[in-house]
């Protein structure tokens, strides 16, 4: 016989159960547009909805992508930019700060830029710009990457260097600049601030000194990157297809950081100059991949693009592990939010206090798998339906290899029974492969080690992997750290090393 249980119950608490007030998807008219006009992502997991990208009911094209290394973060921005080329034509930009795209790029037919390896960019170069508003745009990126704000004299000596390093070269600062015209560079205008010295007139020697060395940190020879005749052209790069812009060449992130800027400043410039076709879709799509510095900076022109990017059909694709990383003006205002798996709880609190989403996604967030995401869209218009729900899993172009690190054999019992303990972890394949090389070991020992997953139907214990990992020539030191870096426990790490020593 069946019972039927009566319970007393307030309403603010049912209001609490948001799965039985509303279901926790958006209806199938939000999520399944016109193919013609928009890029297909995956299924969702509660009514196995096709869902379908489309920027054009959506505040604004911009993406934040959230995740952890392996959670597939690439791989994500890979399906989606080979999507955006197949049904708007669009270009992309990679700002790629550790050499992940470019093999991908190589593959797909597209163009790799690796800058300090046989590519320059002279970040005095105009593109078309006045010489008064890049010498702006150089000040904003010393006062994001130094302490020049601190020091006003020096900002003034730079600033005046810069300007008159054009004068000399010819052009009118407030002039739009001749075609053809090559601009000056760093060094010169380093070479106007030792001119100032050595005539010993200026009464504050120090600070013409510590402004000299301030520029020459990217002007040293061999790490003069920023301070010679380009070799490429960025504003033509905005209309090239597919670019991966290789930073992972450069010194340190410093420079990358400074690279970064340049190409963003430029690039916004382009997409002012130009303005908006008139058919529908995205010219160009910029990707900042973990470039901490430049996306977490107010200055920075990723802000801009955000806040001017639709009306020109650009796109800012920004991905980073640490959601704190992307700058509040990017974050709040990204017209999507992919949302893969996250490790840190300050991260997941962060999350859930800035898109108000609610427990029932975060508890399905801290489950995730690899390529498992929740999205978070801002609809242009106010709807009574939630505007975040749970991708099954990213549908790729090229199937998603997931690799698989089994932690049974290190787990006792009591761990084995507890539903808190992490009991595996997993990879997207090319993601794993770019961790390894993280850790110093080499191609053809990477492949050995993916090949012998293989065999295994790319699950392994972690003794059996840590093992292999020693074989390969990885040092303990960077096995401690990987495995810190997924999460793991200094006890069950003491026991992997530990044991995996023994076999």
């Amino acid at each position: 016989m069946t019972m039927i249980k009566f319970q007393h119950i307030m309403s603010n608490e049912i209001g609490k159960r948001a799965f039985m007030s509303r279901p926790p998807e958006p209806p199938v008219s939000a999520l399944l547009n016109d193919p013609i006009q928009s890029i297909f992502i995956g299924i969702t997991k509660l009514f196995r909805v096709p869902f379908t990208w489309s920027y054009l009911n959506l505040t604004n094209p911009h993406i934040s992508v959230v995740g952890i290394s392996g959670s597939g973060k690439s791989y994500f921005v890979k399906t989606f930019l080979l999507r955006a080329s197949y049904v708007w034509n669009s270009n992309a930009v990679i700002i790629d700060w550790a050499g992940e795209y470019k093999s991908w790029v190589n593959q797909s037919g597209g163009t790799v830029i690796s800058l300090a390896k046989g590519d320059y960019m002279n970040i005095m170069d105009l593109s078309g710009m006045r010489p008064l508003d890049r010498t702006k745009q150089i000040i904003t990126s010393l006062e994001i990457l130094t302490d020049i704000t601190e020091y006003p004299e020096q900002r003034r000596l730079t600033e005046e260097a810069i300007e008159q390093s054009y004068l000399n070269a010819g052009f009118s600062t407030s002039d739009i600049p001749p075609p053809g015209k090559d601009a000056p560079t760093l060094k010169d205008t380093i070479a106007l601030l030792q001119e100032h010295l050595q005539e010993g007139t200026y009464q504050y020697p120090a600070e013409l000194e510590n402004t000299i060395y301030r520029l020459r940190q990217f002007a040293r020879e061999g790490e003069d990157y920023f301070a010679r005749k380009s070799t490429l052209d960025i504003g033509k790069l905005a209309s090239s297809g597919l670019v991966d812009i290789d930073l992972s060449g450069l010194a340190d992130d410093k420079f990358r950081a400074m690279a970064a800027l340049f190409i963003l400043q430029t690039l916004k410039e382009k997409m002012r100059s130009e303005g908006a076709m008139e058919s529908k879709g995205l010219k160009t799509i910029v990707v900042l991949d973990e470039a901490w510095k430049v996306a977490s900076d107010g200055k920075s022109d990723a802000v801009t693009i955000v806040r001017e990017g639709r009306k020109y059909q650009f796109a800012l694709l920004v991905a980073s592990q640490n959601p704190t990383d992307i700058n509040e003006a990017i974050f709040s205002n990204v017209g999507t939010t992919f949302i893969l798996r996250v490790k840190f709880e300050k991260f997941m609190d962060y999350l859930q206090g800035s898109l108000n989403f609610s427990n029932y996604i975060k508890s399905e967030i801290s489950e995730f798998g690899v390529g498992q995401a929740a999205v978070v869209m801002a609809f242009q218009t106010t709807l009574k339906f939630p505007e975040t729900f749970i991708l099954e899993r990213v549908k790729g172009e090229e199937p998603l290899h997931i690799y698989t690190l089994d932690f049974s054999d290190v787990l006792v019992q009591s761990e084995i029974t507890s539903t808190v303990v992490q009991r595996e972890y997993q990879f997207e394949r090319e993601e794993l492969k770019n961790l390894l090389i993280e850790y110093n070991i080499k191609d053809s020992e990477i492949n050995a080690i993916i090949a012998y997953m293989d065999e295994k139907e790319r699950t392994v214990k972690i003794l059996d992997f840590v093992t292999m990992m020693r074989q390969h020539g990885a040092e303990v030191s960077h096995i401690i750290e990987l495995l810190r870096r997924i999460g793991l426990s200094d006890v069950l790490i003491t026991r992997i090393v530990s044991g995996s020593g023994e076999q």
